[in-house]
């Protein structure tokens, strides 16, 4: 049967009669969304981000992390054309209204525009960061896009350059949604939706989290909004500003990503499992039926001679393969203090992995974790998307004490990792930073840590870490001074851990390669692929001296912490 199997980051509608998703399974699925039964499925070679009906709904287009888009048509999904020469993730791909283009986003900071055969017609430059968000400009025929950058530009293919640059403070903007009387709304990492119309910019403050995507409805006027609150809203949009007309709460199974109108009052969103949900306006009530759990892990441990742990998108806890606690939601992290094994993800909810047991709640969704002693009292930190570090004391049973909640980064915590009194913390936003665990005082901070996004780090001994990012560069730690090592990949490196002794550093891609470095030579020692689904995490298991790998693709991958090289 045709299903996801992994996330589903993009949603699309056309005239309430399909539905298009695209998934981190490498999927792209259309559906029939009278009965919600799948009608065609096609593959990328990497994670489907987005994806687009054309204006007459003949041809859909996908944006991935393989670097293209792709044009396929409809309804049979046969592939048309391959949009290349982007140089990183395509994380947006939209049709022109009017006329057979295509914009797509890249995070390698440039915006392009194809026309329906792949040729490339334009390059815009000028974004210093990941370019996220593309739309088209009614009766303008120009562009605009957002960018982690922090602004807003303005394209125009008549004449190849830029026409406005919209400077938002230097916020990292995600998403923008287009009225038909050209008025922008765009949503950004402080919670804020702004309207440019001409040259005016206004803020309002709309949720307590990051936006993630904006959806304008022309019939009715209205826009939707997605956050990492764990909110949808509804805004009405008026002179005096957008003004709240509903709002609901998304249940564990929603990914705040993406949701497209299938009519005027009926939304299709983005899900952690095999297919999308739907939300009615008009009654309040969400319809999850079909939506199934996938099997894709986020974390693996292995406590000292106990079984391999994992968790991942299905909320459920792992124990050698037999199930144990279960969460029930999207959980992105494992974490072993003092006798326990603590969990939480998605929802922002701290969980006991073993019983399943819900610990604390907090207001943002909780990316990593790890564990210390202070004062003798064994000692654990979670990140946060909203940047901030809740410090826990961990009794060997009962409720956690919330002993602080620091500020780490103003963006998304991205890893955490302890050695010594030291705390490290790598950001969404490239920076790191450095805390005393015993004040829980800020001691050092690099605003560039790494040229892209830092997606973790690990400990190494006497105070020093190592970091891993979207640039593909090792960082090796010691203080605030780096050194930079290129690494084998040649995809975002998503994941990081290291030998006790701090010899052996692995890495783990998106693109499912391990790389092993040996710290003392500089030698990249270990180099192997065991699977095309991406790496979600590494750990080093002491009992039997070797890396876990756990992957999206449902697995644990043992590989050898020696010395002897291997290939691809």
């Amino acid at each position: 049967m045709i299903k996801h199997n992994g996330p589903i980051s993009g949603v699309a509608a056309f005239a309430g009669r399909l539905v298009a998703t695209a998934g981190y399974d490498n999927q792209v699925i259309l559906w029939d969304a009278v009965g919600h039964t799948p009608l065609a499925r096609a593959h990328h070679d990497h994670l489907a981000n987005q994806v687009a009906f054309s204006p007459d709904g003949t041809l859909l287009v996908t944006g991935s992390s393989d670097y293209t888009a792709r044009l396929w048509s409809v309804p049979d999904l046969q592939l048309r054309a391959v949009l290349a020469d982007h140089k990183d993730d395509v994380e947006m791909a939209v049709f022109h209204p009017e006329e057979p283009l295509i914009a797509t986003a890249c995070r390698d900071h440039v915006v392009r525009v194809f026309d329906l055969s792949g040729t490339l017609l334009h390059r815009f430059e000028g974004h210093t960061a990941d370019v996220i968000s593309v739309e088209w400009l009614p009766a303008t025929g120009e562009l605009l896009s957002s960018s982690d950058d922090g602004t807003i530009k303005r394209w125009s293919p008549a004449t190849g350059g830029m026409t406005a640059d919209i400077d938002l403070d230097g916020v990292e903007t995600d998403t923008i949604a287009i009225t038909p009387d050209g008025t922008v709304y765009a949503g950004n990492d402080d919670g804020a939706i702004i309207r440019i119309s001409g040259e005016a910019v206004e803020h309002f403050p709309a949720h307590a989290a990051g936006i993630k995507r904006l959806v304008a409805h022309a019939a009715t006027g209205s826009l939707v909004s997605l956050s990492y609150d764990r909110t949808l809203r509804v805004w009405d949009l008026t002179e005096a500003g957008p003004r709240l007309r509903h709002s609901a709460e998304f249940p564990a199974e929603i990914w705040a990503r993406s949701c497209a109108f299938t009519g005027p009052d009926t939304l299709a969103f983005a899900t952690f499992g095999s297919t999308y949900a739907t939300y009615d306006l008009s009654t309040s009530t969400w319809d999850l039926s079909g939506v199934q759990g996938t099997h894709c892990v986020n974390a693996v441990i292995r406590p000292a001679n106990g079984p391999v742990l994992t968790v991942g998108d299905a909320g459920q806890v792992w124990a050698d393969g037999e199930a144990a606690g279960r969460p029930g939601s999207l959980c992105n992290f494992l974490v072993d203090v003092g006798g326990r094994v603590l969990t939480g993800g998605q929802l922002g909810q701290v969980f006991d992995a073993v019983t399943g047991e819900a610990l604390h709640q907090h207001h943002s969704p909780l990316n990593c974790g790890a564990a210390f002693e202070r004062n003798g009292v064994p000692h654990v930190v979670f990140g946060a998307y909203t940047g901030e570090g809740l410090v826990f004391a961990v009794p060997a049973s009962g409720p956690l004490e919330l002993v602080a909640e620091i500020q780490l980064h103003s963006n998304a915590v991205k890893g955490v990792a302890v050695s010594g009194t030291a705390l490290f913390a790598v950001c969404a936003d490239a920076s790191a930073s450095w805390f005393d665990t015993r004040t829980l005082q800020q001691v050092g901070r690099v605003q560039e840590a790494h040229t892209r996004i830092a997606n973790g780090c690990a400990a190494l001994p006497q105070g020093r870490f190592a970091s891993i990012s979207r640039d593909r560069v090792l960082r090796l730690w010691k203080g605030t001074e780096a050194t930079a090592l290129p690494t084998p990949h040649d995809h975002s490196i998503k994941s990081i851990a290291a030998s006790t002794d701090g010899t052996l550093v692995a890495t783990g891609s998106y693109a499912g390669t391990v790389a092993v470095l040996h710290t003392p030579t500089g030698q990249w020692t270990h180099v192997t692929r065991p699977t095309t689904a991406g790496i979600s995490s590494l750990y080093y298991d002491t009992t039997d001296n070797r890396f876990l790998a756990s992957s999206y693709d449902g697995n644990v991958y043992p590989v050898p912490a020696g010395e002897d090289t291997t290939g691809d």
